[in-house]
C-alpha cells in the first residue's frame, strides 16, 4: 500500500489519508467542498460539487491517474432533492466517461456539506 498526499487538495482532518494506492488502484477518501487551504466553501450544491471535483482531480493527479480512469464513484448527499443539480455538474466533469456510481442521501455530512464524493480509479 502507498499513501497518496497532495498539497493541492485539503489535508486529511482525521486519522485517514487523501487516498491509498493498492495493486494499481487508487481509493480516494470522500471529498467535500474544502479548499486546499482547508476553508469550507459552502454555497449551493453545484458550487460544492465543482470544488469536490477539483479536490478529486488533484488527488488523482498526484496518484498518477485522472477522472477518465475512475471505475466507481460514490456520492453522498444531504438532500436527494438536489440530485439533478449535483448530477449536472457531475456530468460536466466526467464528460463521456460514465463510471459505475452509487448515490445516497445521508442524515449529515462533515461541515454540514451538501455533497461528498469518493472514487476508485485505475492507475
Amino acid at each position: 500500500m502507498k499513501v497518496v498526499h497532495t498539497d493541492q487538495a485539503p489535508a486529511a482532518i482525521g486519522p485517514y489519508s487523501q487516498a491509498i494506492e493498492v495493486n494499481g488502484y487508487i481509493f480516494t477518501s470522500g471529498q467535500i467542498a474544502l479548499t486546499a487551504e482547508g476553508e469550507f466553501l459552502g454555497g449551493d450544491i453545484q458550487q460544492q460539487t465543482h470544488q469536490v471535483f477539483a479536490n478529486l482531480k488533484a488527488v488523482l493527479e498526484e496518484a498518477g491517474t485522472s477522472l477518465d480512469k475512475v471505475i466507481k464513484a460514490t456520492v453522498f448527499m444531504s438532500d436527494m432533492d438536489e440530485f439533478v443539480a449535483m448530477n449536472e455538474v457531475y456530468g460536466e466533469h466526467f464528460g463521456e466517461h460514465k463510471p459505475a456510481r452509487s448515490a445516497v442521501e445521508v442524515a449529515r455530512l462533515p461541515k454540514d456539506a451538501k455533497v461528498e464524493i469518493e472514487v476508485i480509479a485505475q492507475k
